[in-house]
């Protein structure tokens, strides 16, 4: 299968008073497009600085970074950002959806940041509503309704313009164990329609289900053959 990310010996410094931080240290990570690996290892690992370089919130100090068919290593913010609206969809632990606006205009959000689905925005919105069983609480807003809720709706946001990419980062982290294995299993059919999905979790459940493992240590990726069976449960 196609490549959809590459890392290649990417390093993260940053400074501190009376320092460095060396967040990674030269990593090396591909996903072929239609894979779902799961990021694991303890806080503070570097798991969110890797996302952070996926996603292209972040660049590195040392290394390269394609995703998608581009090279996001000297891009410009806004170049990126226009880039990442069209390529990535994000789904954070704590949903993130903006409360002054209804459980819809959060989804139909992204596509007019991108100019995408123009004369069928709400209609598009509807459609991943649909997907995500939320039709009947899309005029809701968010304080409206549950926790599972406002994660599926954040779901069917990341999907909006239709990206390749699903990165998830703990999007099961504040969830009971029936939502986060609801939420799972939508990440699965998304995987089987042909997306690519990155997911960080300390979930050690969820984990185990996961096609792929990776775990990060120290700043470092380690090999497959390598990750701890604590972390993990086996389904």
């Amino acid at each position: 299968m196609d490549k959809l990310i590459s890392l290649q010996a990417v390093q993260k410094t940053y400074k501190i008073k009376g320092g460095l931080i060396h967040a990674l240290r030269g990593v090396d990570f591909e996903v072929a497009q239609g894979e779902f690996v799961a990021l694991v290892g303890p806080s503070g690992s570097g798991k969110s600085t890797l996302i952070n370089m996926i996603t292209g919130i972040d660049r590195p100090t040392k290394g390269e970074v394609y995703v998608a068919g581009q090279r996001l290593t000297h891009m410009g913010e806004d170049r990126v950002a226009g880039w990442r609206g069209k390529n990535v969809g994000v789904v954070f632990q704590f949903f993130q959806l903006l409360p002054s606006l209804t459980v819809m205009e959060n989804v139909i959000m992204p596509m007019t940041y991108a100019g995408t689905y123009s004369g069928r925005r709400q209609e598009r919105a509807l459609e991943l509503l649909d997907l995500v069983d939320l039709v009947d609480v899309a005029d809701k807003y968010p304080s409206q309704v549950s926790g599972g809720q406002q994660q599926r709706a954040a779901i069917a946001r990341a999907l909006a313009n239709d990206p390749p990419l699903i990165v998830g980062d703990e999007p099961t982290g504040n969830l009971d164990s029936v939502s986060a294995g609801l939420m799972f299993a939508l990440f699965e059919d998304l995987v089987a329609q042909g997306k690519t999905m990155v997911m960080v979790t300390h979930d050690k459940d969820l984990a185990g289900k996961v096609p792929r493992v990776q775990e990060v240590r120290d700043g470092l990726l380690l090999d497959s053959s390598e990750v701890d069976d604590r972390l993990l449960v086996r389904a």
